[in-house]
């Protein structure tokens, strides 16, 4: 019998590594989204949101794990990586882990107001392009959409506080 190793984990393990990231992200008072991405049963790169703290646009954690994925595999091709993420990707992630080849993506929760693997458009799936992703939803869904929900609620509680504190004042 061998030692259990990465290589032996299935996609909650990975989940819960991607969750990992978004507490990264919301120790920041940022919107807690993670991403880990897997190679040969490996994490070879890790991201997290980080918006508003590097004031980029395109500084989200699908976006950072495809810069280090590829930088730690030396191409851009990330064919054969599997992408943890806890919140359905965006338009523009979407686009950019099709562009990477991605072969799979592992959702946590759905996004209905952005999500484009499935919610709004299915960006990932779509047969018309040149690449198209393996999408499994719904890992870990409960605890994802928990701390999102959760780090909205601390943040409408804040700035219900500051709008008071503001009235208090004039």
């Amino acid at each position: 019998m061998r030692a259990t190793g990465e290589k032996d984990r299935g996609h909650e393990y990975y989940m819960k590594e991607a969750i990992r990231q978004a507490k990264k992200a919301e120790a920041l008072m940022e919107v807690p989204i993670g991403c880990v991405i897997v190679y040969e049963g490996k994490i070879i790169a890790r991201g997290y949101n980080r918006r508003n703290t590097d004031k980029n646009t395109i500084s989200h954690a699908e976006m950072n794990a495809i810069k280090k994925a590829s930088k730690k595999l030396g191409d851009w091709r990330l064919e054969g990586c599997t992408m943890y993420i806890t919140l359905e990707p965006c338009q523009m992630c979407a686009g950019a882990i099709v562009q990477a080849r991605v072969s799979e993506v592992v959702i946590g929760s759905m996004n209905p107001k952005a999500g484009c693997a499935g919610s709004i458009l299915n960006l990932l799936e779509m047969p018309q392009f040149n690449h198209q992703v393996q999408v499994t939803r719904g890992v870990m869904e409960e605890e994802c959409s928990q701390m999102l929900s959760e780090f909205f609620r601390k943040l409408r509680k804040i700035k219900k506080e500051e709008k008071l504190k503001e009235k208090e004042l004039t």
